[in-house]
């Protein structure tokens, strides 16, 4: 059985939209990220990182979420691209996000209105708006062409990119609005709905 291993209020809940979106039976491991659950022998035997999610498979070990998801897409014939064109633009989009915007977002949102106000740094918030504006409109100009990042529908790109874009359900993306509106239609799916009560 599927051992998903990271709390759903963490970069896990990417794993577990997917595993709710295939429909597969998984066993959850309720860790919050830098734990002390995670520093254990045990855990870093799996992920030495001592980072979430990880997951257990058939004797595979894996972590990093964008891996697992395509992974798991691929393995079980759903979501994942059916030509070489469409799995480009997956692993493009895929990697562009976790360099582009990943940790942008949560520094800018843990230091504008994630942390308690004396621990926050404005100047970190700011300089982290500084980098997501310019990838926004990245974004912005590939979903003004097309409704998915990957094809004609809903894939694996579009749940990694949407599932690490999380906090931006909470922003201002009147600025984006093929952004705004493709992100809703991911997250109004049903299972990205189970994982969003799940971190909510």
């Amino acid at each position: 059985m599927l051992r998903i291993h990271g709390s759903a209020k963490s970069r896990a809940s990417r794993t577990l939209w997917m595993a709710k979106e295939l429909g597969l039976t998984y066993e959850h491991v309720d860790l919050l990220p830098r734990s002390a659950l995670t520093k254990t022998p045990a855990y870093l035997a799996l992920n030495p990182n001592a980072r979430v999610p990880t997951i257990e498979d058939d004797g595979l070990v894996l972590y990093e979420s964008m891996a697992i998801n395509l992974y798991l897409a691929k393995k079980h014939g759903k979501l994942y691209p059916t030509n070489p064109r469409d799995e480009a633009l997956t692993l493009q989009w895929s990697f562009w996000e976790t360099d582009r915007l990943d940790r942008q977002l949560v520094n800018y949102s843990n230091h504008s209105t994630g942390l308690p106000e004396a621990e926050r740094k404005p100047a970190i918030a700011e300089a982290n708006w500084a980098e997501i504006v310019p990838a926004m409109d990245v974004l912005e100009a590939a979903l003004s062409k097309s409704q998915w990042l990957a094809g004609d529908a809903f894939s694996v790109a579009d749940l990694n990119v949407a599932g690490a874009l999380y906090r931006g359900l909470f922003l201002d993306l009147t600025r984006w609005p093929s952004v705004a509106s493709w992100l809703g239609r991911c997250w109004d799916r049903p299972a990205a709905k189970e994982v969003r009560a799940m971190r909510e």
